[in-house]
């Protein structure tokens, strides 16, 4: 089990990246940084698949195909517009704490799956994990009423949007860690290449219908952007966030309960934040400290649960 530890929290450290983009790549829409990483994920996918392609394919069933275009919906397209947008309005740091309640919606979710701690076992650690929570939405809303109206405008619609975005990866992290433990006959990776191809056809098309709805000067009839950067960005976001990444998650999700699976999300907030104060060169507010510390350790008490759970006689697969 504590291979799938140890890969889920390194996959949180390359998600964490995700939440910096929107800050590095302020004259582009969330629009087009989603259509830009999962146009270059597909790429990567496809180039890595091209060898073993058709007889991938063919492997495919009915039931297959579906699960990959709604993981790749949820969890990949859907998913990153609306943090996207988060970030843009509300910030790095509410952005990232908000989507940090998937250890509670995930838990709450899958407790009734396989292997999974009884919520009572939880109970504890997930009260550490809320008061977190409640920490960071004080700090967001405290920071936004001394904004004024326009500001309080903005962090509600941003909240909203990682709110939903929230609910998204929800969705996909329980169907996604359902699915690998049910089909053996993907590995993590060609799971990862699979859902990625399909990632990049959707964004493919939704960008391509973005661009010719967009002015020839750009969004806003601004200055010409620097393409290049935003390609080099994109480029490199979707081959450590998306490829590494969600091959990381994907061998997690095979060795791990789904509770602990929940708890281990966790990681990629803790980066994101990192990766953000970093990027502002200032170090975090009284609340922000709070918040980082109690989740923390509601997330090493969750792991410290669940391996006693294993030498008790838990699941062991490998």
């Amino acid at each position: 089990m504590w291979r799938g530890i140890v890969s889920g929290l390194l996959a949180g450290a390359f998600w964490g990246a995700v939440f910096i983009v929107p800050v590095l790549l302020p004259d582009f829409s969330p629009v087009e940084l989603m259509a830009g990483r999962y146009i270059c994920y597909g790429a990567l996918a496809a180039g890595l698949m091209l060898p073993r392609f058709l007889p991938l394919l063919r492997r495919l069933r009915g039931g297959d195909w579906l699960a990959m275009l709604r993981q790749a919906l949820a969890g990949n397209v859907v998913y990153y517009l609306l943090l996207a947008y988060g970030v843009k309005l509300a910030g790095v740091a509410p952005t990232s704490l908000i989507i940090g309640l998937l250890p509670l919606s995930v838990t709450v979710f899958g407790h009734k799956d396989h292997g999974a701690l009884p919520l009572r076992r939880l109970a504890l650690p997930l009260l550490v994990v809320a008061m977190g929570i409640a920490c960071i939405n004080l700090d967001i809303f405290s920071q936004a009423g001394s904004a004024g109206g326009a500001g309080l405008a903005h962090k509600l619609a941003g909240v909203l949007c990682a709110i939903c975005a929230l609910a998204c990866w929800t969705w996909y992290a329980l169907d996604n860690a359902r699915f690998l433990k049910r089909h053996a006959h993907f590995s993590a990776v060609e799971w990862a290449m699979l859902y990625g191809l399909a990632s990049g056809v959707i964004a493919l098309a939704v960008g391509a219908v973005a661009l010719a709805l967009q002015p020839a000067g750009g969004p806003d009839g601004g200055p010409a952007r620097d393409w290049a950067h935003f390609w080099l960005v994109c480029l490199l976001l979707a081959l450590g966030a998306s490829v590494i990444g969600n091959y990381l998650w994907n061998l997690a999700s095979r060795l791990v309960p789904v509770t602990l699976s929940g708890q281990l999300i966790l990681s990629e907030t803790l980066f994101a934040l990192l990766y953000g104060f970093v990027y502002a060169q200032r170090m975090p507010r009284p609340l922000e400290w709070a918040a980082m510390l109690l989740l923390t350790a509601g997330v090493l008490w969750s792991v410290h649960a669940h391996a006693g759970q294993g030498e008790d006689g838990g699941e062991g697969r490998a």
